[in-house]
């Protein structure tokens, strides 16, 4: 069955006034217009993303949203007393002696203060650090930390996870998720988005279009939409080769009734070429193609129980690898868990403190730095792409002229001499991409290359990374990229060991959840037969206790009632209307289904314990 979704082409009435509404939004930049109308309306407990490619104005908006920026025209609705609360992607921390003081500063009279130190403390962010001192990530939380305490009735997020790691991201959602608050999400992450919206608005050339759906929907929506403007455009022009075959071999008695068909021709020409113009814009696209390098021998990289410690820090601990010409390899892990050291490791650039590592033969080497602050800020675009005085540089082993290059990474001639530093964020990850893959090479080495890119660049790199005939290593929080790239994953397990999975992120979850559930059946069958756990971590002998003898008896019926209500509340979310019918009986029905989960691992992890001690007490008796 086709599904129909709702296009704000067509207004509609709200049931209730809307929390928040932009009506006929119109901005111009420098002479060139960036927005064009656009509208959002976001009701109570909505959560709305909005979609839209880098420079299409997407800030720009959430900033009038915000009251920060004033529009050329348009209307921008707040219902009185409403509170809001904007996440910029460059938060400004400056002017407070420490963390806590900043985030505290965005509580108003009557909140909570101790959920700043709680939200602080969830984030990883000591209260006492001095802001001037901490690192982009870090500063990132901080500024999370600050717009959540409030609990606001409107929460304007732009970008909020960038320079946060797997874990962060987990907790952000859930933490929004529990949230009462209405969301008008910014973030190039497809995972987050599916899991927090529930509508999505399209910012495109100025205008903007609403399907009631969150945006695991946009996506095939959008195509059609510029299929059917296709279709329009055709039709548009089999109506102008009519309306000039008539005036051609028309009967030129009827002058009068010629020169109005001829004025509705000069109409049609004219809507013809802006409609011409606006697909050409909607459908500019990078031109990526990684320059190739000389084939790699067979092995790149191997490793042997290699182990890398600082002090008493442990960071790898005998981890064992190895990697093949042709492999796509993810690695992903908390920050601080030693991704770098990881890879420093297995490009031959530090030295292991215990362990062999054996370098393939004919290796080039391509990496990706995360930090664009790697670039000089003065350096210009043309500079920082040819290296400075030239004109041309070598692109796979060709000379090209800077300004076409630059015109495959969507730059305009005119910003050949802009500098660095007032680049985008977006752009700046274009530039980045630009001059690693202007180098041959069969190695690649990408850390964080889905910061500030928008879905569409994502979409291309990932063709590119399909089509790339070397080796790559990506380190990535993205957890769409990674299933969408990678074959294989090696993830951090704490303590310094490492783990290789089969698959992308998606798949390390299903085969970790896997082995636990194999644990706990290999458990409770060796219970039955008479049989010590086969996986047993070490503990200290003690006795069971009569509580623990009650628990062992009660915790399996306890584990089949919470598996029930599991089963039960997955049932009620199966519904697709309910966020939109009952929003509370949703969020309530949410926080039943996470409670019980935790519940439930937590009820077999506490049995398992008990068994295993049980069994050693009966070996030793």
């Amino acid at each position: 069955m086709a599904c129909v979704f709702a296009i704000s082409t067509v207004k509609r009435r709200p049931m209730s006034p809307p929390l928040l509404h932009l009506q006929d939004i119109h901005l111009t930049f420098g002479g060139a217009g960036l927005l064009d109308g656009a509208e959002l309306a976001l009701g109570a407990g909505g959560r709305l993303c909005l979609i839209g490619r880098n420079g299409s104005g997407k800030s720009t908006l959430l900033k009038i949203a915000s009251g920060q920026v004033e529009p050329d025209k348009g209307t921008v609705f707040l219902q009185p007393g409403t509170t809001v609360r904007y996440l910029p992607q460059e938060p400004d921390l400056s002017g407070f002696k420490t963390v806590l003081e900043y985030v505290e500063d965005g509580l108003a009279p009557g909140d909570d203060p101790h959920r700043a130190v709680y939200l602080l403390g969830q984030l990883g962010v000591s209260p006492d650090l001095d802001p001037s001192t901490l690192s982009g990530g870090e500063a990132r939380r901080a500024a999370l930390a600050r717009v959540l305490a409030p609990e606001p009735d409107i929460l304007l997020l732009d970008e909020p996870t960038n320079h946060l790691d797997l874990p962060a991201i987990e907790w952000l959602e859930r933490e929004l998720a529990s949230l009462r608050s209405a969301l008008i999400l910014i973030s190039h992450d497809r995972r987050f988005l599916s899991t927090l919206s529930s509508s999505t608005v399209w910012l495109d050339r100025g205008r903007t279009r609403q399907i009631d759906r969150g945006f695991s929907h946009f996506e095939s929506w959008r195509d059609k939409v510029l299929e059917e403007e296709e279709v329009e455009a055709h039709k548009l022009g089999r109506k102008i080769a009519m309306e000039e075959h008539w005036l051609r071999y028309g009967v030129t008695a009827r002058r009068k009734r010629n020169v109005r068909r001829l004025g509705n021709l000069q109409s049609l020409r004219a809507e013809r070429a802006e409609r011409i113009s606006s697909n050409a814009r909607a459908r500019e696209t990078v031109t990526m193609v990684a320059a190739k390098g000389d084939v790699s021998g067979k092995l790149v990289a191997e490793l042997k129980d290699v182990s890398k410690s600082y002090g008493a820090n442990s960071i790898v601990k005998e981890f064992s690898f190895k990697l093949n010409r042709g492999d796509r390899v993810g690695i992903v892990g908390p920050n601080g868990a030693g991704k770098t050291t990881l890879i420093k490791m297995i490009m031959g650039a530090l030295e292991p403190d215990s362990g062999t590592i054996r370098l393939g033969t004919k290796l080039q080497a391509l990496t990706l730095d995360q930090r664009r602050e790697s670039l000089d800020p003065e350096t210009t675009l043309k500079d920082a792409l040819t290296g400075g005085g030239r004109d041309m540089l070598h692109v796979g082993g060709q000379q090209r002229h800077v300004i076409a290059y630059m015109k495959d990474f969507l730059f305009i001639p005119e910003q050949a001499r802009t500098p660095v530093s007032r680049l985008s964020g977006g752009e700046r990850g274009r530039l980045m991409l630009a001059r690693a893959l202007a180098r041959p090479s069969n190695l690649m080495v990408l850390d964080e290359p889905t910061n500030d890119l928008d879905l569409e660049t994502l979409d291309l790199l990932q063709e590119m990374l399909s089509d790339y005939d070397g080796t790559l290593i990506l380190v990535s929080h993205d957890r769409d990229f990674l299933d969408r790239v990678v074959a294989s994953t090696v993830a951090s397990e704490g303590d310094g060991h490492w783990q290789e999975y089969a698959g992308g992120y998606s798949d390390i979850l299903i085969q970790r959840k896997g082995v636990k559930k194999a644990a706990v059946a290999e458990a409770k069958k060796g219970a039955k037969l008479g049989k010590p756990p086969t996986l047993a971590p070490t503990q200290q002998k003690r006795k069971l206790t009569f509580k623990d003898k009650h628990a062992l008896e009660t915790l399996p019926r306890e584990m089949e009632r919470l598996q029930s209500e599991i089963d039960a509340h997955k049932s009620t979310l199966a519904d697709a209307e309910l966020f939109t019918r009952d929003h509370e009986h949703f969020q309530k029905t949410v926080d039943a289904l996470s409670a019980a989960e935790t519940a439930l691992a937590e009820a077999e992890e506490r049995w398992l314990e008990l068994e295993m001690l049980r069994e050693e007490m009966e070996a030793c008796s």
